[in-house]
């Protein structure tokens, strides 16, 4: 069984991650210990809120650091909802603009759609050899609730088939809705809310610790 563990860096939401991903195969601890979440198999950056409250609690803990050393040994990491958006190089909400992780270059800014917060169920258009959604079908619903997102992808690569799997959604316009990148892993949605579907992605998360 696989050792995961949820950063607790002060957001909310650590409990319903914990029980989904316990229940989709793994032994779980959430806690900001950085021994733990380094000798981890998996580690989960979850996140609600705003992005700049989000990216100050994963720094005041150390977590922009834990991030960075998993990923330099190909340690798999997985980003939930904001947890998500820090990846980014930066978030600018109500015009405020703060500082991500700069896993992946770009901004997370406010989506152009008439009804905001995008809240509730919406399909996503996954790229083929994606290993997130292996197995679910192209009408699969997932569970959304945000404002703000990724509405470009600016890494490219030389080698298009080896270089990170993109996954897009629309509301209003399209935004990224998760991405696999070696062992960088992240969701805009919420697989923990997002029923069967979204235990299939955590499951299928599992397989690559």
């Amino acid at each position: 069984m696989p050792r995961v563990v949820i950063l607790d860096y002060g957001s909310g939401n650590l409990r319903s991650a914990e029980r989904a991903v316990q229940r989709a195969g793994a032994e779980v601890e959430v806690t900001a210990d950085p021994q733990a979440a380094l000798a981890a198999d998996g580690l989960v950056v979850p996140g609600v809120g705003a992005f700049a409250a989000c990216a100050e609690g994963v720094r005041r803990v150390g977590g922009d650091k834990l991030v960075g050393k998993r990923l330099a040994g190909a340690r798999p990491v997985l980003g939930i909802c904001v947890g998500m958006q820090i990846l980014f190089e930066r978030g600018i909400e109500h015009g405020i603009e703060a500082e991500g992780l700069a896993e992946w270059p770009g901004t997370v800014d406010r989506l152009r759609a008439d009804v905001l917060p995008h809240m509730g169920w919406n399909t996503v258009r996954a790229p083929e050899g994606s290993v997130l959604f292996a197995g679910l079908d192209a009408d699969t619903r997932f569970y959304f609730v945000h404002s703000y997102a990724a509405r470009s992808w600016q890494l490219d690569s030389e080698l298009p088939s080896a270089g990170p799997k993109v996954t897009w959604a629309h509301h209003g316009e399209d935004f990224v809705a998760a991405v696999e990148n070696g062992p960088l892993c992240a969701t805009q949605f919420h697989p923990e809310k997002s029923g069967d579907a979204g235990a299939q992605v955590l499951r299928n998360w599992l397989t690559t610790l």
